[in-house]
This record gives C-alpha cells, sequence and structure tokens, in this order.
C-alpha cells in the first residue's frame, strides 16, 4: 500500500511547506451549517480533514466521512481520540498512542482489540505520538483519557517524551491542548520538541487566530489543526494567512 498521507507530511516536514488540517468533530456536526454547496473543507488553506473527537456519542461518523469524500480531494484521516472508530472509506488513521500519559489503555490498549479491524480495513496507518499538554484547565481529553497532561511550561519534559517516541518507531508527534482548550501549545514547547525530533510535528489545540497559528508554525510546527464548526470565519481568517505565509516563504 502507498503511503500516501505519511508521504505528504513527511515531504512537508522535509521541505519546510506547512499545512493546516480541518478538525470535524462528529459529535458537534451540523451540515446545514454550512450548507452542502459550501462545504468548510473546500477552503484552499486545508490539507487535511481530520474526523474525530474525545466522546463520539453521535452516529455521524460515517456521514461525516461520506461527505468529505464526496465533496473534495483533501485526504480524510480519522482522529480516534477515545476509542478506536473505524470507516475504511476513509483515506487514513491517526493510530494514537498518548504517550504523555501513564494510562496503558491509550499507550496500547486499545490498539490491541483494533488492530485487526484496521488491518482488514487497508486504511493507510500513521504511528502516532499524542502528547496532551495542559491548557490552564480540565478538557474532554485529559478526562476522557484519565491521564495528566504535560505541563505548558515544561519544554525538557515535553522533549524527552518526544525523543522516547521516536525511538519507539513512532512516525508523527501530535501536541494538542485538547478540545475546547483556551489557550494553545507554547512556543518554547514546540521549539524543544523540533529541536530533538525528526518526524513531522503537528500541533493543536487553542488555535483559533492567525497569531496563534503563526507562533506554532514559527516554533516548529509542520502541521497546525484548527477547528471551525463554531467560528465558520475563522477559516477565511486562516485562508488568508495562509496564502501570505505561504507567499512569504515562496511556497505555492
Amino acid at each position: 500500500m502507498k503511503r500516501k498521507v505519511h508521504h505528504n507530511l513527511l515531504s512537508g516536514y522535509q521541505e519546510g511547506v506547512k499545512k493546516v488540517a480541518l478538525l470535524i468533530d462528529p459529535d458537534d456536526f451540523d451540515p446545514n451549517l454550512f450548507g452542502y454547496e459550501k462545504l468548510p473543507f473546500q477552503e484552499k488553506c486545508i490539507d487535511f480533514i481530520f474526523v474525530g473527537g474525545s466522546l463520539l456519542s453521535s452516529n455521524h461518523m460515517q456521514e461525516v466521512v461520506g461527505l468529505v469524500k464526496k465533496h473534495s480531494n483533501v485526504p480524510c484521516v480519522l482522529f480516534p481520540r477515545n476509542s478506536i472508530v473505524i470507516d475504511a472509506s476513509a483515506d487514513a488513521i491517526l493510530f494514537l498512542s498518548l504517550i504523555s500519559g501513564r494510562n496503558p489503555e491509550y499507550l496500547i490498549g486499545h490498539h490491541v482489540v483494533s488492530a485487526p479491524i484496521i488491518k482488514r480495513s487497508q486504511l493507510e496507518v500513521l504511528p502516532t505520538g499524542y502528547m496532551l499538554v495542559n491548557s490552564g484547565r480540565a478538557t474532554s481529553d485529559s478526562y476522557m483519557s484519565n491521564t495528566t497532561p504535560l505541563p505548558n511550561d515544561k519544554p525538557a519534559l515535553a522533549a524527552s517524551t518526544a525523543m522516547a517516541g521516536e525511538m519507539l518507531g513512532l512516525q508523527v508527534l501530535y501536541m494538542d491542548t485538547g478540545s475546547g482548550a483556551d489557550y494553545p501549545v507554547s512556543p518554547k514547547l514546540i521549539r524543544a520538541v523540533r529541536s530533538v525530533t525528526n518526524v513531522p510535528l503537528i500541533v493543536g489545540g487553542g488555535l483559533n487566530t492567525k497569531e496563534r497559528i503563526k507562533s506554532a508554525f514559527d516554533a516548529g510546527a509542520d502541521v497546525v489543526v484548527i477547528g471551525a464548526q463554531k467560528n465558520p470565519g475563522l477559516l477565511t481568517e486562516v485562508s488568508d494567512f495562509m496564502h501570505a505565509y505561504r507567499a512569504a516563504l515562496n511556497i505555492h
């Protein structure tokens, strides 16, 4: 199987091309918010669509993946943060190991149960070290995973955690302050992780302004994750920003 999504991530990291992922949480998804004629993932600034959430209590997963595949050529990547929820029609899955926590279910437990299903699905598997970072208050991610996030002011600890993940063979790192976070990952943490690892780095949580997105990119993030379901105007702002940002770097 060709590893198209991983190649996309890796080439972006190696070439310094910054990318944006739009996160759609099926629990919050309202197809009427944008209308089928103008879906949010049609924005030119979007390089990946991540589909998933902390609860996944609704039955909209297949509906969301179906809409992404029908209306867009953007890679659709499953982002199962609570339990492994599979839709084989997606392009890839972030196979998350919560390396910032000490809950064995999120380090290997869920993976053992889901591995045969994923193997049969033919989804491209992206072994990902997921690092949950403290945003100043409890989030649904920390509650559901029953883990303590990494301190947002301890770059050495974050760097050591990321190094361990890479040494274990994880091919992508994902730093996140969690769904609904008020604050993003500190640039100091991003910079510390970027300086000691050689795999694509995804950063999400609290990136709801172009200033925060630029700060994450400048610190070393290769991909930023945004959620625009509750703020559709953010997509236009990010699209304008990415056009200018890539132009400044002479990247198209």
